[in-house]
Parts: structure tokens; sequence; C-alpha cells
């Protein structure tokens, strides 16, 4: 009954966010700008805590705005109503100091944000696994969304065991020869720490033929974050677009993320429109925030 009500309920939506770009063409791009920020990040805490059920809350993992400094992230950020962040290397770099990491963890804090994680982060060598938690203890952040190579895992479960910060490895679909799946990662990990789990990708997961609902149910106990996103099309030649437009059953992801007691962090990485991606990431932030209020 809640997927027949949430399908039908689609079509209305879509034709809800039509209204922002025509408003905008009318000259009042202002008003939209202005309480973009405010009311969206207003109902987000709402949606995910009034009724008790739904535990998780949204987030941007900062690849969507790559092309973009560290400050206008950060208004992207509070335009789309999102409260919890994953920072990328492009907004505060690996190599920064332990006072730089604080300082911006505390302008994050004043704007209302979560610095919640940092990723993805790549770390092939002993040294980079140990600045990666460095990095990330001076931040504050309780995960990192991370490639590990196998051959350091160990020294990954050693600074989890010392820090108990969370790593989520992140899976890349087609043409990863490392972490393809969600499973690859998982029979990898299965013998450390169970504070090494999953970032679930849903488009990368689609796109190499597996079922993200299932994977979501699969795993729900080493599952630490998620990257959301829609795709043109679920095979290798699928391309990043916006939530609600692509073929992705995302209703479906959400009942089950619902279902499965997940209280962790949903990110949008929209990879799509790098040089523009706001409008995008905010009908999809939309879409989403609509889904959850029907569930």
């Amino acid at each position: 009954m809640i997927m027949q009500r949430i399908q039908s309920s689609r079509r209305d939506f879509l034709r809800t966010t039509v209204s922002v770009p025509f408003l905008t063409g009318l000259g009042v791009s202002a008003f939209v700008t202005e309480t973009a920020g405010t009311v969206g990040a207003t109902e987000t805490t709402a949606e995910v805590s009034k009724s008790g059920e739904i535990k998780f809350q949204l987030g941007l993992a900062s690849y969507t705005t790559r092309r973009f400094d560290k400050s206008q992230t950060l208004a992207m950020c509070r335009r789309a109503g999102l409260k919890n962040i994953c920072l990328k290397d492009f907004h505060l770099k690996l190599t920064s100091t332990d006072e730089e990491c604080a300082h911006a963890a505390q302008e994050y804090r004043q704007a209302g944000i979560n610095l919640y994680g940092g990723g993805v982060i790549y770390m092939k060598k002993p040294e980079e696994v140990e600045n990666a938690f460095r990095y990330a203890k001076a931040c504050g952040m309780t995960t990192i969304v991370g490639v590990p190579d196998p051959s350091v895992l160990p020294i990954v479960e050693k600074n989890v065991q010392a820090t108990g910060i969370y790593v989520a490895i992140h899976n890349h679909g087609p043409g990863d020869k490392v972490y393809p799946t969600p499973e690859s990662i998982i029979e990898t990990i299965k013998t450390f720490d169970k504070r090494i789990g999953l970032c679930v990708d849903i488009g990368h997961t689609a796109r190499i033929g597996v079922d993200v609902a299932e994977t979501f149910r699969k795993y729900k106990d080493r599952l630490f974050d998620c990257h959301f996103k829609d795709e043109t099309e679920a095979s290798p030649k699928g391309k990043t677009c916006i939530c609600g437009r692509g073929v992705l059953d995302i209703p479906a992801y959400l009942v089950v993320l619902k279902e499965i007691g997940y209280d962790r962090i949903v990110s949008f990485e929209y990879e799509a429109d790098e040089n523009d991606p706001l409008p995008g990431l905010m009908e999809s932030v939309g879409y989403v925030r609509g889904i959850i209020r029907m569930l």
C-alpha cells in the first residue's frame, strides 16, 4: 500500500518541482534563494525524526560541488536544506594541519552543518591510512568514506580500534578492479573489525546489475553510509541524473532503509552538471524529502 501511494504521488511531486524554475523566470529568484536554505533546513530535521520510525538523516557528499570552493559548498549545502556533509579533499586538503581541520569543522558547526565524514579517501600505503585517521580525528569526523587497498586493512583496523572512527568502503561499480560491488567489499573485510563496513553507492551498485534494496537488507549490520543519485539506465552506460528522472527505484530503497532501521546518513552525490549542480541537487533533495514524508 505504501509503495502504491508513493508511485501514485510521484507525478504530482514532479509537477510541483516545475514551479521553482517557473518562479525564477518570473523574477522572484531572490525569494527562492532566500527560502530554500532556511525552510529546507527546518523541514529536514522534522521529516526524519517526527515519527520516530525513520532514523536516517540527509547529507551532501561534496564531490557534488567539486568545481566550487569550501565557502560556496557550504552555501549550497545550506540552500539545499542539508545539515550533514562529507567533505572531499577538494574542500579540505588531506594535507591540512590539525589546526586547519579544527577551524574548518568549527566553521561548518557554526553554520549548523555537521561535518560527519571525509571522502572518498584513497589509502594505498600505511602512511596514507595514518594520515586519513589523523585528518578525520582533527575534524571531529565519525566516518571515513574510503577505498583502502586490501593490503592496508590491518592498519585500518588498528586505527579504527584506536579512534572509534568508522570506515565505510565505497564501491565504484563497473571498471572498479578492487571493490566493484558491496559484496566484494564484504568478502574482503569479513574477518576485520565490524566498524569497517560499507558506503553503498546506489548508482554504481545498480549499474553493475546488483539489487540495491536487497544489498541494504543483506548487509544492514555493516551499512555505515549511502550515496544517493539516480541513473539514466541500470547498466555500465548509465549516467547520473536528477533523482526521480532516472530508472532507479529510489522509493523502494528508502522504504528498505526505514525497515532495517538505518540510522546514519544518506548523502546526495549528484555527479551531473558539475559547473552548475545546485538546481539538480535541490530537485533531488526535494524528491527524496517528498518520498520520506509519505513513509
